[in-house]
């Protein structure tokens, strides 16, 4: 099999954020060069424009109801205090909306006439978010301040006759409000008072503004969709999480393993008012499972044809301006992202993008295997296990387990070029969704809350301990690689159980959990204690399992690696990590961008961080 290097791998592009606009353009991201900008195309698989030059990514591109034109959204460096900027399309014009680059701007989206748009921001006080109105042809300053919020609110949508906004608030990932915004008035409605923790997500006006459609896990432990009645208050569910693939047909419902009685999540909704379409997406032990319908009554949905896209992960869903079709995204972990256009009413799918795959072919990507491995207390862990597409050496593969962040997300069978290149130089590659994870109910991410956080480790050693009896790895090279929060879970599993690592990766890791609260953005702290615990509560404890401070138990090389702008976790926490390891004789690397934030967005960068990685992996492993 033929070896390609790690930046050939790293030049497979991908197409996202589709959208479509009033006169059939369809907007997308395109990384083509080195980072995410906005492009068009007017047919399948035509030549695309490119209508953005910057060296920073862009996040985000939302079409105009009714104009040639869009906003997206980009930051500085990583930093994300993202600003929102207007694209002429006919003229190429490009103009900054908001101006206030100290602040963070969370597009709320446009009004149906495309005559206004909202967002939230914390330009007021950096510690919260306010809602915002502004007239398109408005900037700076011009913005209307509409409600004062004293957390984290996001604007939803606007309603369908263009006097009210749905606003959401997380008070952590798991806890959420939903209002309605009155915007002559100003008066804030709350539609969603409860005790305990309950997810109120993926927000969409009804056809006729008289409900909202939404996730929600109030009366489950997995995700629902369900309509809630304005005038009523009252909820009524229209479709489950129930069901599941065809390779989960069979297999043991034991309550420990997750995805049981209650099904999987129901990831979210998009909804056309006037045709009342509907699309929603379910999560299906990592797969997304698309269904197409239409609201024939209140909280009834008749199907229709759904799409043909690749097996693995897809959402964004934009609707064209008729209902008639919809813009997605989809990627498999063999399948790199693109961007598709689907008939609404007979499923019929078209491939829009080609997003290149840097000359190889796509025949030698791996697909992973979902297994379930036992862990120390009686539960079934996933994950996702791959090996090279060759004979395994006489000792077998080394292995790298790939530990995703958050903790509240999940690793889903997504292309993902680094794995594809150590499955290519002869790595095995685990990623497991330990305890913690989202994708399995709140009763399952809610295990390794607070004083459970050590729990979700012991899980990555049983995973390991499952390779072990793997006949086809070597379990004396054993590898721990993650990024965020799964940069802690890496330093962590390196502190607790350092004879079973041949080498470590920190990704812009947390060291520190005392440190990591006190340094993080001022928009963060609240929704972060939430789930690590708090500076004021829990300091003994969080510093109890920080492994700067469990640091003499290090066996294995370290190789750490952060962006200088990091708003989330500050580069501090691998400063400190790195000289705590050298003091104990540890081999350490150390990589810092000046340019880059959480996570490296720059093509050059990235070129940078992955050689060295793969430098230090081939000494060490």
């Amino acid at each position: 099999m033929h070896r390609y290097d790690i930046e050939r791998y790293l030049n497979v592009r991908s197409a996202g954020g589709a959208d479509l606009g009033p006169d059939g353009r369809l907007s997308f991201l395109l990384n083509t060069t080195g980072t995410g900008q906005v492009w068009s195309l007017r047919a399948p698989l035509g030549w695309p424009e490119q209508h953005t030059f910057f060296e920073e990514s862009v996040s985000f591109v939302d079409s105009s109801p009714e104009r040639a034109e869009a906003v997206f959204g980009m930051d500085e460096g990583g930093n994300e205090r993202a600003q929102l900027y207007l694209l002429n399309y006919e003229s190429g014009e490009i103009t900054d909306l908001t101006a206030r680059p100290a602040a963070k701007h969370r597009w709320g989206g446009w009004d149906s006439e495309g005559d206004r748009f909202a967002f939230a921001s914390n330009r007021r006080d950096e510690a919260v978010f306010d809602v915002y109105v502004q007239d398109r042809d408005a900037t700076g300053n011009d913005a209307e301040l509409i409600h004062e919020g004293d957390g984290w609110l996001s604007v939803a949508g606007w309603s369908p006759s263009d006097d009210r906004l749905i606003v959401h608030e997380a008070h952590s990932s798991f806890d959420h409000d939903l209002y309605t915004l009155e915007l002559a008035s100003g008066e804030l409605t709350h539609h969603t008072p409860h005790e305990g923790k309950v997810r109120y997500g993926s927000p969409e006006w009804g056809p006729d503004g008289e409900a909202i459609y939404l996730v929600t896990d109030r009366d489950s432990d997995t995700l629902r969709l369900e309509r809630l009645d304005l005038s009523t208050g009252e909820f009524s569910v229209v479709a489950s999480g129930a069901g599941g693939r065809e390779d989960n047909e069979g297999e043991d419902d034991s309550p420990v393993k997750p995805g049981g009685d209650d099904g999987w999540n129901v990831d979210g909704v998009a909804i056309h008012e006037a045709s009342r379409r509907v699309v929603y997406s379910r999560n299906v032990d990592g797969y997304t499972e698309i269904t197409v319908g239409e609201l024939v009554e209140p909280d009834r949905i008749d199907p229709l044809p759904d799409p043909d896209l690749p097996e693995g992960v897809a959402g964004g869903v934009s609707f064209g301006p008729d209902g008639d079709r919809f813009a997605i995204t989809a990627a498999g972990s063999a399948h790199n992202a693109n961007a598709y256009v689907v008939d609404a009413t007979t499923g019929e799918t078209e491939r829009w993008t080609a997003a290149s795959t840097a000359g190889i072919p796509p025949d030698t990507f791996v697909d992973p295997e979902l297994v379930h491995y036992p862990t120390f207390d009686g539960r079934e862990i996933p994950a996702f296990f791959s090996v090279p597409a060759t004979e395994p050496p006489e000792d077998g593969y080394p292995v790298v387990v790939d530990i995703h962040g958050g903790p509240e997300s999940q690793r889903r069978p997504s292309f993902a070029a680094v794995t594809q290149y150590l499955l290519n130089s002869g790595y095995a590659v685990f990623e497991p969704n330990v305890r913690g994870s989202s994708g399995y109910g709140k009763a399952y991410s809610a295990l390794d809350d607070v004083e459970k956080r050590m729990d979700s480790v012991a899980d990555i050693r049983n995973g390991v301990e499952w390779l072990h009896d793997h006949p086809e790895v070597d379990s004396d090279r054993v590898v721990a690689m993650g990024g965020s929060y799964g940069g802690f879970m890496v330093l962590a599993a390196l502190t607790e159980y350092p004879e079973l690592w041949a080498a470590g990766v920190d990704i812009v890791g947390i060291a520190n959990f005392v440190t990591f609260l006190e340094n993080t953005g001022e928009w963060r702290r609240e929704l972060r204690e939430a789930e690590y615990g708090s500076l004021a509560d829990d300091r003994e404890f969080l510093e109890s399992i920080s492994p700067i401070n469990n640091i003499e138990a290090i066996e294995s090389p370290l190789f750490v690696l952060h962006g200088e702008n990091d708003p989330r976790v500050p580069v501090g926490e691998a400063e400190q990590i790195v000289e705590k390891a050298r003091e104990q004789d540890v081999p350490v690397r150390k990589l810092i961008f000046d340019d880059e934030g959480h996570g490296f967005s720059k093509l050059d960068n990235r070129i940078e961080a992955y050689r060295e990685i793969v430098e230090f992996l081939a000494e060490h492993v």
